[in-house]
């Protein structure tokens, strides 16, 4: 079990790499949110004026900490190195913040069907949810739609994003847990001297089945502190984010992401799972690309 859980979580973890999760790594992310939208680098920003390659090849190293999930008062810790794998065809993409196929690209809008994920926590290490099922390493799959609100300039870009995806829990024989939709207006810029940033607010939603995998307490685990609650589908947490990055050459970036999540006003901010309404989430890392192709990818 313990080598299942391993490999589980170091493929988990590559998806991080290529920028499944972007800095979502939400405490569930999938939710995204147990997440890093954990990603683990955000797209560039701005196209550069010479293409990216085909594909890329080399390995990232990253440190973070977040939410075991929304709400929570404990957080998980790692760190981990991971090779990654970069591929940017026509419509087939494994790229940072854009992996799955893309269906249709204009300088305006963007359509792609991909995936994202997220890592687990031990039940037994959250308090609140002593004796309960562990939320298990999710993953999520479905459309996203991309809106590019300004043209790309110096002073930076505005977009808007909508994904809406399906959940599954692959530590479970991909149990489906529920359907989330995270809308976001994200502001990227690219500075000079390789340093790229961007920023974003969210909301994340999911149905009664999502919010039951986080907030839930059934009678059979009801204790004298943690009363029975049924979960209500509606808004999962508000959600505030940056992302930093700078290239030192062709083959090393530094990267850095803070979130903050809130359940201010969220569907079950009154579940007895909820210790803490407000948290930030912190990632930290580093990239070397060692083999790159000569070809240009496709735009």
């Amino acid at each position: 079990m313990q080598n299942k859980n391993l490999v589980l979580t170091t493929s988990l973890l590559s998806l991080f790499t290529c920028g499944v999760l972007s800095f979502t790594v939400n405490a569930q992310e999938v939710v995204t949110t147990n997440s890093a939208n954990a990603n683990t680098d955000k797209p560039a920003l701005v196209k550069d004026s010479e293409p990216l390659p085909l594909w890329e090849l080399g390995v990232s190293a990253f440190a973070l900490s977040q939410q075991a999930y929304p709400g929570s008062d404990t957080y998980a810790n790692r760190v981990l190195a991971v090779p990654y794998f970069l591929y940017r065809g026509e419509h087939f993409r494994i790229d940072r913040g854009n992996t799955g196929y893309r269906a249709i690209k204009t300088p305006r809008f963007e359509f792609d069907v991909g995936f994202a994920g997220a890592l687990g926590s031990s039940s037994d290490k959250i308090t609140a949810r002593r004796g309960m099922e562990r939320l298990g390493n999710l993953i999520e799959f479905g459309p996203r739609l991309k809106w590019n609100i300004s043209e790309p300039e110096a002073n930076g870009r505005w977009r808007f994003e909508l994904p809406v995806r399906a959940v599954f829990d692959i530590s479970n024989q991909f149990k489906h847990r529920g359907y989330t939709i995270e809308p976001e207006i994200e502001f990227e810029r690219r500075a000079f001297g390789g340093w790229r940033y961007s920023t974003g607010l969210s909301t994340v939603w999911g149905n009664r089945q999502m919010n039951e995998t986080f907030y839930q307490v059934r009678p059979d685990q009801a204790l004298p502190d943690r009363p029975a609650y049924q979960a209500k589908q509606g808004l999962i947490s508000w959600r505030l984010s940056a992302f930093i990055s700078h290239s030192y050459s062709n083959n090393f970036r530094v990267f850095g992401g803070l979130r903050l999540d809130s359940l201010a006003g969220a569907a079950n901010e009154n579940s007895p799972l909820v210790k803490r309404q407000t948290a930030p989430s912190l990632l930290l890392g580093l990239t070397y690309t060692w083999m790159r192709s000569t070809r240009p990818e496709f735009d």
